[in-house]
């Protein structure tokens, strides 16, 4: 079965611009490099993007973070913050090639964006990739008001395996009884190890484009390693195993039609509405993974929308109301 017929006439670009065949360890240097050949050929000068490293996890290396301030010219005070985590299937991807979208955050939330380069699978197993992130987040809220961060108003966001890692760093947060985070924004998340092999659902109408069944094996099968995993720390590796999903923070789970990614990202959802998480979800008809790389379609702009409503909810100073 084919789903192309069902993907919207303005992602089909996307789709056929896009190589095909699974990801697997053959492919995955090629994969990193084109990714890194596509950021260095969108780069633009004019972003302001204060780079550094903040401490990282015990035993292991500092964390490279990008940082991205909104107009200060006029006001001191301090802003709301924003951690974002970048996809690439836990195997690829930097947080630079989230660049423009991470200053054009910055400007229009008012809001200090820091971006975390977190180390990649298969490299750095779990828990090494999320670890870096909550490295992040604990920097954020002990010592961000340095870059006039609120560390009472920090929300996590991240696309793909980034809102995977973005969901597993709240239920780390929570666990270590962190300080409360203002929410977390999940675009289309990899939350399930399940998805793609025998044990998981099989819905013909996802998963045929961008991010196909036998990638997403690829990258859950690197971030998992060799060593085993904690029974309590499953949901740390991955979400969906998570069996305590409540006093989460407010949460907005976006996801296209046709992605891999849509019946565990609704099975997400509805888990953490019966925790007594307060939940925004959306789907969009026609999408497959990715299709906010088209800035211009139709879904991107809705989930660009979207976003910008959710983040101005959580983000808000419940001080001044």
């Amino acid at each position: 079965m084919t789903t192309r017929s069902l993907v919207a006439a303005d992602l089909l670009a996307l789709i056929d611009a896009m190589p095909t065949g699974d990801l697997c360890a053959e492919t995955l240097t090629l994969s990193r490099d084109s990714m890194a050949s596509m950021y260095a050929g969108a780069q633009d000068s004019a972003i302001l993007c204060q780079q550094r490293a903040v401490q990282g996890p015990p035993d292991a290396p500092d964390v490279n973070i990008r940082i991205f301030h909104p107009d200060q010219s006029h006001d001191t005070g301090r802003y709301p913050g924003i951690l974002h985590i970048h996809g690439g299937g836990m195997v690829a991807g930097m947080a630079a090639m989230n660049d423009a979208a991470n200053a054009r955050l910055a400007a229009e939330q008012g809001a200090v964006v820091v971006s975390v380069d977190y180390r990649l699978a298969p490299e750095t197993p779990f828990p090494g990739p999320v670890e870096d992130c909550v490295a992040v987040l604990d920097w954020m809220q002990r010592y961000g008001s340095a870059i006039n961060i609120d560390p009472a108003r920090i929300v996590i966001t991240g696309e793909s395996a980034g809102g995977g890692l973005a969901a597993a760093t709240a239920l780390i947060a929570r666990d270590r009884a962190m300080p409360p985070l203002a929410g977390q924004l999940l675009t289309y998340p990899m939350l399930d190890p399940r998805t793609g092999s025998p044990e998981g659902r099989d819905n013909p109408s996802t998963g045929e484009f961008i991010w196909t069944r036998g990638s997403n094996q690829f990258g859950w099968t690197a971030l998992r390693g060799r060593e085993d995993i904690a029974p309590d720390r499953l949901g740390h590796y991955a979400p969906a195993l998570a069996t305590d999903l409540s006093a989460l923070p407010p949460t907005m789970i976006a996801v296209g039609a046709l992605d891999l990614f849509l019946d565990e990202d609704l099975d997400y959802a509805v888990r953490l509405v019966r925790a007594g998480v307060a939940v925004e979800c959306h789907i969009y008809p026609g999408a497959v993974h990715g299709f906010d790389l088209i800035a211009n379609s139709a879904a991107a702009l809705m989930l660009r929308r979207d976003v910008e409503a959710a983040l101005r909810h959580m983000l808000r100073d419940r001080t001044a109301a």
